[in-house]
């Protein structure tokens, strides 16, 4: 029970860290650069997120970026969607529809 008290307190900790920034700094007190970098920020965690998903498909440490990788050919149709579209969902429509099919087709 204890465990469960400190990741709950440090949780509560950590998320009004990251609110007092949004409460108590108005977004004209930033500077313009930094305003302009932290529209790279979400855009560059997804990737971080997304990347190892796509091409370490066999477990840990097995790099795979063959065209035999459905996840890898899933992912550059969903980036051409969102190229071509600047839709969210229809990137991910795309995406999870070719993955669907490719799974099915090569496995």
């Amino acid at each position: 029970m204890r465990l469960w008290i400190i990741v709950v307190a440090m949780g509560a900790v950590t998320y009004g860290i990251r609110l007092s920034v949004l409460v108590f700094v108005h977004h004209s007190a930033l500077p313009r650069t930094a305003r302009d970098a932290l529209r790279f920020v979400t855009p560059a965690v997804l990737a971080a997120i997304i990347l190892p998903a796509v091409v370490y498909t066999r477990g840990a440490g097995h790099f795979d970026a063959t065209h035999g990788n459905e996840r890898l050919l899933a992912a550059l149709l969903a980036a051409a969607v969102a190229w071509a579209t600047k839709s969210v969902w229809a990137t991910i429509a795309a995406g999870m529809t070719a993955l669907w099919l490719l799974q099915w087709a090569l496995g």
